[in-house]
């Protein structure tokens, strides 16, 4: 097997978790309230984000600890 193959099956084994990903999201159900603060998510955001489990803030806040841990 050469290096064409081998980027060509890491790049299915990706795509293949991220559509699991994504159908396993879109069967869950969003949270009423925010995990973190425990505000009230507005209907749209739950609509909008499937599995949604943070307020808008509090996942902004989570996704800049994520890019300042990189």
């Amino acid at each position: 097997m050469d290096i064409i193959d081998n980027a060509s099956e890491l790049e299915e084994l990706h795509r293949n978790v991220a559509l699991s990903r994504t159908r396993t999201q879109i069967n869950s159900a969003s949270a009423t309230h925010c995990r973190e603060c425990e505000e009230a998510l507005p209907e749209a955001r739950r609509m909008a984000i499937p599995d949604c489990q943070l307020c808008a803030s509090c996942k902004g806040a989570e996704e800049l600890r994520e890019k300042m841990r990189q």
